[in-house]
């Protein structure tokens, strides 16, 4: 019973929580300086900052502050380089420095677009993470993806590519929007003119074409819906789409504006001579005026 059995494993005895872990209580105490973090919960009011900005290592301190202030900031706020010269000390020499840093790395894009109205402007596209293309422009300037033909099926011959519309000069959003709605009331007039997603995608761009010729709605719809055969339509996008190429009008010449017509004023008689003539208001004739006779004196 006293023979010791040397099969069985011998366990090392436990430490205390001090051995096991010699670091903890002794950390703080062993560094002679660095900074100390005394950090609350943030629930409101807050900007969430990257360390790869944060801690940049080729930015200047100047371009990590102002990348923050600019992620911290609303849509739509202004960020040129006179606003922030006024908002802060730095001039704007040093910010438009400053600016050009965070365009180098990627978290500053900008860019000339023009306007419905002709205008052209910069427009200023802040990254909080640079290397995501289009992750910062927002859900309204995402692309949308483009609709998908549902999957041929087996045995379906394959679809025959629809033919090519004219295009706009100028595809504005206003124009595009307005020649969506002439394809979208087609079906209105005949049922057979239902179209797709995809179909009004391809038609779209055709219509503002019509539409640019100073051609109202009314007008491209009746050119698209006249005439139609009789016959069941097994493409209806690709007849609208070859009549919008086969039948586009020549653009309007241009013409000057009208001159406006000259006033005629009533004929008046003369207060002083009683002769014909015309003005907006009774009184003296220009010979009368000039010669100052008085008006005649009612008897």
């Amino acid at each position: 019973m006293d023979t010791q059995n040397t099969s069985v494993r011998l366990y090392a005895p436990s430490r205390n929580g001090g051995e096991n872990h010699p670091s903890r209580g002794t950390r703080a105490t062993t560094r002679s300086g660095g900074v100390i973090h005394d950090n609350s919960r943030h629930t409101s009011r807050f900007t969430v900052i990257g360390n790869h900005l944060a801690q940049h290592a080729e930015l200047s301190l100047l371009a990590i502050g102002l990348a923050v202030h600019i992620q911290s900031l609303p849509g739509g706020a202004l960020i040129d380089i006179r606003t922030l010269a006024a908002r802060f000390p730095e001039g704007k020499t040093r910010i438009a420095a400053a600016l050009r840093e965070l365009e180098t790395h990627g978290y500053l894009r900008r860019t000339c677009e023009r306007t419905s109205s002709g205008r052209v402007v910069t427009r200023t596209v802040s990254c909080n993470q640079p290397g995501r293309s289009g992750a910062a422009d927002g859900p309204e300037s995402e692309p949308k993806p483009r609709a998908r033909r549902p999957a041929r099926r087996e045995g379906e011959p394959p679809r025959r590519a629809l033919p090519a519309v004219p295009q706009p000069a100028y595809p504005a959003p206003d124009l595009l929007r307005s020649a969506t709605e002439v394809l979208a009331g087609l079906r209105r007039g005949d049922p057979r003119l239902l179209l797709s997603v995809t179909d009004v995608e391809h038609l779209a761009p055709g219509v503002a074409a019509w539409l640019e010729r100073d051609l109202p709605p009314s007008a491209v719809h009746h050119a698209l819906t006249a005439d139609l055969p009789g016959e069941p339509l097994h493409r209806p996008a690709a007849l609208l789409a070859h009549r919008l190429a086969a039948q586009l009008p020549p653009v309007p010449p241009f013409s000057a504006p009208a001159a406006p017509e000259a006033v005629r004023h009533p004929l008046r008689n003369c207060d002083a001579c009683d002769h014909a003539f015309r003005a907006a208001e009774p009184g003296r004739c220009r010979d009368c005026r000039e010669s100052g006779r008085p008006a005649a004196t009612p008897a």
